[in-house]
């Protein structure tokens, strides 16, 4: 389905890549939803904080003796997990929310329902995170990014990357 409020478009550009190329964000008008019930289902499914996997991330950070803030909403992004004293900040990010692996999951999305909905959605999403994690390093954070696939399969090799990123900041300071 083509936006109705969209301008022209090449073959294989995404609604996301003309309307960034106008300088926002992709626009959903003219896209819909499923239904109304489709919609209300994916929502209440889609947790915005303490999904699976930055739990088990934060028991492992934690049971290594770290101790962090989660869900800083005054900062870009509102990271999942924050270290201030180090300006750290780790985003536990979503395989199909965020777009891993994009070019293939686009082409097995490109072929599902609504398509040009989910195409544009995920699209903002990742162009989100590139401007949150751009606007936290402006301000002076370093920030870590995680797949929850990745978690999910080794939380505690990756806590083990968080200490020593920490351990590398200390000395940084000092």
């Amino acid at each position: 389905m083509a936006p109705t409020s969209g301008g022209r478009r090449n073959p294989g550009e995404s609604v996301g890549q003309v309307m960034a190329s106008k300088g926002k964000g992709p626009s959903y008008d003219g896209y819909q939803s499923a239904s109304a019930k489709a919609s209300a289902a994916a929502r209440g499914s889609s947790r915005k904080s303490d999904t699976r996997c930055e739990v088990a991330l934060r028991k492992a950070i934690w049971r290594l003796g770290l101790r962090y803030r989660k869900n800083v909403a005054g900062l870009p992004g509102k990271p999942d997990i924050v270290f201030p004293g180090s300006r750290l900040a780790i985003f536990c990010d979503g395989d199909f929310w965020h777009g891993k692996d994009w070019i293939r999951r686009r082409r097995g999305i490109s072929k599902g329902t609504n398509a040009g909905y989910w195409i544009a959605k995920i699209e903002r999403n990742r162009s989100r995170d590139r401007e949150d994690t751009e606007a936290l390093k402006a301000a002076g954070w370093k920030v870590l990014r995680y797949w929850e696939s990745e978690i999910l399969r080794d939380a505690e090799a990756i806590a083990e990357e968080v200490a020593v990123r920490l351990k590398q900041l200390a000395k940084e300071r000092t």
